[in-house]
């Protein structure tokens, strides 16, 4: 049988999130496929661990800054992708979330992998936090009329796919909501839980354990300063990694408790997991979330807000703690009861293994066969 020729298209190539990771996997599977998106910053780290795949970016990526002007100029979007023509191509794999990258043009057969609808679409909370500028007026303007018609163009893009994955039941929630279909299938995204296993877990003694950890892009959605101000409720010591637009106002809520360690290589996350009492979580409403994961992949388990994809990853009690109101007096409260309980990492390294990239394969291709 003749092998399909095969088409990936992601957003942009940036940062390295779980929608890249998620990408990294499908060149796994697909290794000949070229990448289409609409820039590639060869200095980022999406850049710089996609550089031995083919990239094919759109007019848009020879503008200055590009990739400052892709949110504001965002409008521009569907003459991005009018741009490529995939009528050479037996499927099409695009890889969504910001940049309504779906509905590609003359493609005989679309599968949308989801990480979710666009969320400065439909009220979620995104990256960066205007309340409080002196320009957040002028913004919130734009937004809404911009918006508006983004959200005409998303839905209608989103008829065209032929099969949807979503990242968790979560987003697939948001399928049915704004695109009014139902016909999705849930596979959860890759972690990549071989780096993270400790050769000889041992039993968790929350004693030789001196510090809680938090960490990803800094993002406003993230909700780090209320994580910040929580563990210095509670008087406990916070080590923070990554960084973003968010680290310089996320320093100034710090005290002495929390420790700001920037960008961390592989070895020395993995490192940081093994050796914290807990890894926090807070985001209001995520998607998913591959960070708990790949704590409980480590031997740690999780402190996390109680909503969003976070109640697919953590089972309270055993691979973590819930805390119920996105607030500082519920988190440190959850902070101080953690002393309290015990938890296994051989049992938190196996409910992580139930998410590996193995896994994730394995249900990706099986979807893709079903709709062939």
């Amino acid at each position: 049988m003749k092998p399909l020729k095969v088409a990936l298209v992601h957003d942009y190539l940036n940062d390295f999130g779980g929608a890249e990771r998620v990408l990294a996997a499908l060149t796994e599977i697909y290794p000949n496929a070229p990448i289409y998106t609409i820039y590639c910053k060869s200095s980022s780290p999406a850049g710089q661990y996609f550089k031995d795949q083919k990239i094919i970016q759109s007019w848009f990526s020879y503008l200055p800054f590009a990739d400052k002007l892709i949110s504001p100029l965002r409008f521009l979007i569907p003459f991005v992708w009018i741009q490529f023509d995939f009528s050479e191509f037996d499927l099409v794999i695009t890889s969504a979330s910001w940049a309504v990258t779906k509905g590609m043009r003359n493609a005989k057969r679309e599968i949308c992998y989801l990480h979710t609808p666009p969320r400065y679409l439909y009220g979620y909370d995104t990256s960066r936090n205007w309340k409080g500028k002196w320009y957040a007026p002028a913004v919130d303007t734009y937004a809404l009329i911009v918006n508006h018609f983004m959200r005409i163009y998303d839905f209608k893009q989103a008829q065209k796919v032929g099969h949807f994955i979503v990242n968790s039941g979560n987003v697939g929630e948001r399928v049915k909501k704004f695109y009014r279909r139902s016909d999705y299938t849930i596979v959860h995204p890759p972690v990549d839980t071989n780096k993270f296993e400790t050769n000889k877990p041992r039993s968790y003694q929350l004693k030789a354990r001196s510090y809680f950890l938090t960490g990803g892009r800094m993002t406003a959605a993230k909700n780090f300063d209320l994580i910040i101000k929580a563990c210095q409720k509670a008087n406990v010591t916070l080590k923070v990694f990554g960084n973003g637009i968010e680290e310089n106002n996320l320093r100034n809520h710090a005290n002495e408790n929390t420790e700001f360690l920037g960008r961390v290589s592989d070895g020395e996350l993995v490192t940081l997991y093994q050796n914290a009492k807990a890894f926090i979580v807070a985001q209001a409403d995520e998607d998913f979330g591959i960070t708990p994961l790949e704590a409980n992949a480590a031997g740690t388990p999780v402190i996390a807000y109680k909503g969003g994809g976070y109640l697919e990853t953590v089972v309270d009690g055993q691979t973590g703690l819930f805390f119920d109101e996105l607030s500082v007096n519920s988190l440190a409260k959850a902070l101080k009861n953690f002393g309290n309980k015990k938890f296994d990492p051989k049992k938190l390294q196996l409910h992580a293994q139930n998410f590996s990239k193995e896994n994730f394969i394995t249900k990706f291709k099986k979807t893709i066969t079903s709709y062939n």
